[in-house]
């Protein structure tokens, strides 16, 4: 069970149930009074009712229940497959696709295209939403992702992930003139106290480490290639941010405005590196950069030229 801590601040929604739905994105306003009446919020400590009037200032405690999980449903959304057998299937996600379905995405999903693709034949240690996911990129970010088609192959690609041996390899622009050729950043990366639909580097988060490189230089700008010695969620974005070089077109840890022409953060996921899970060969992979990020590189090529 997740347990949310809120504070409440004195220009928020003052009604309690109003006050849950503006800052828990997890809950809209009728569940947030369904879970008050089932005594799951706390305020000060205290239960309360969903009409208390919040002064600023009190801390209120969620205990959000276990989802209750539906199985995915096949669906025959086209892939790119970049490699596939027995064991194994990786595929050059697009972006807007969504891995696995969850709340607001519950299906359209990669997890549903796989599902149709494979025949059913994807690993069940993911569980009923997540069947054959040994890793995740964000929905906004396009590139290689690698699945798992029996529990076999997920449990070696699993191990493969904790020791470093599946190595993941990531281009992008970001915002600003990175003074090194390369470095690395490790900074550990939990929930964003002050949003939780965010992430941010925090005292006591989860170890997180990002080795990157500069490709070329651009006025206001940087092509950098990243390497994943970690997988948190939005390691990339946050760390990049972190160092005060947001992602171009990151909306969440850069820029509020979208940037014409890009959907979401300049970021693909460009190279998959790993021992096969039941031969031990090396597998390589990669995938050419979308058009998208190839016509803003253009764009900052052209403006250099000037």
């Amino acid at each position: 069970m997740e347990t949310l801590t809120l504070t409440a601040g004195p220009d928020g929604p003052a009604r309690l149930d109003a006050f849950l739905a503006a800052r828990a994105p997890e809950l809209t306003r009728s569940a947030a009074a369904r879970l008050i009446e089932e005594g799951r919020v706390l305020v000060n400590g205290r239960p309360a009712a969903k009409s208390l009037k919040l002064s600023g200032g009190e801390t209120v405690l969620v205990s959000l229940p276990e989802p209750e999980p539906t199985a995915a449903q096949p669906q025959d959304i086209p892939l790119d497959v970049v490699y596939e057998d027995e064991d194994v299937i990786v595929v050059n996600k697009p972006k807007g696709l969504v891995v696995h379905p969850a709340p607001g995405h519950p299906d359209g999903t990669l997890v549903n295209a796989l599902l149709h693709h494979c025949g059913g034949s994807l690993s069940g240690v993911g569980g009923v939403l997540r069947p054959g996911i040994v890793h995740r990129i964000d929905r906004d970010t396009s590139g290689l992702i690698a699945a798992a088609k029996n529990d076999f192959a997920h449990q070696r690609l699993a191990a493969q992930l904790q020791d470093h041996t599946l190595a993941r390899t990531y281009e992008c622009i970001v915002v600003g003139n990175l003074r090194e050729d390369s470095g690395t950043v490790d900074a550990p990366i939990g929930r964003c106290p002050a949003d939780r639909k965010k992430m941010a580097v925090v005292p006591g988060g989860r170890p997180a480490v990002t080795h990157w490189e500069v490709i070329a230089r651009y006025p206001g700008f940087t092509h950098v290639r990243c390497r994943l010695e970690t997988g948190r969620t939005h390691q990339i974005r946050v760390h990049m941010a972190h160092i005060g070089h947001p992602i171009l077109g990151d909306t969440v840890y850069g820029a509020k405005k979208p940037v014409p022409g890009l959907q979401g953060q300049c970021l693909h996921a460009v190279g998959l590196r790993f021992l096969h899970p039941r031969t031990g060969r090396p597998v390589e992979l990669s995938c050419p950069l979308p058009e998208e990020f190839q016509r803003q590189l253009a764009l900052l090529r052209a403006k250099g030229e000037k």
